[in-house]
């Protein structure tokens, strides 16, 4: 059975984890995929890891971990391009600027919730 924490994400995200340095100089993106997710568009001000206040555009809660500095995008892979698909900013994904993930009251699952 599904956990209430994860029963009511009825919209797709593609999600691309942190770039990886390419050894060149530059950095590289890892094949997108698609997660489910609860996307809800709201201004928040976040701390992210370094200190940094952040002005927020959207939380989005999802059924698993996501990398901080990765990208989201609300829509389907089918609905990108090859150069969409290759580099997310073209998308016009949004990085993600602070994850939490916080244990439900018998610890056996997960909240999990980005903010982009």
């Amino acid at each position: 059975m599904t956990h209430f924490t994860e029963r009511n994400l009825r919209q797709t995200a593609v999600y691309w984890s942190a770039p990886i340095n390419d050894g060149y100089g530059g950095f590289s993106w890892e094949e997108p995929v698609e997660i489910d997710c609860r996307w809800e568009y709201s201004t928040k001000v976040v701390v992210t890891p370094m200190g940094e206040e952040k002005v927020t555009a959207a939380e989005v809660q999802v059924s698993q971990d996501l990398d901080e500095n990765g990208m989201l995008l609300l829509g389907v892979l089918d609905d990108l391009d090859s150069n969409e698909i290759n580099d997310p900013a073209d998308a016009g994904a949004k990085p993600i600027l602070r994850f939490d993930k916080i244990p439900t009251l018998d610890g056996l699952n997960f909240y999990r919730k980005a903010y982009l």
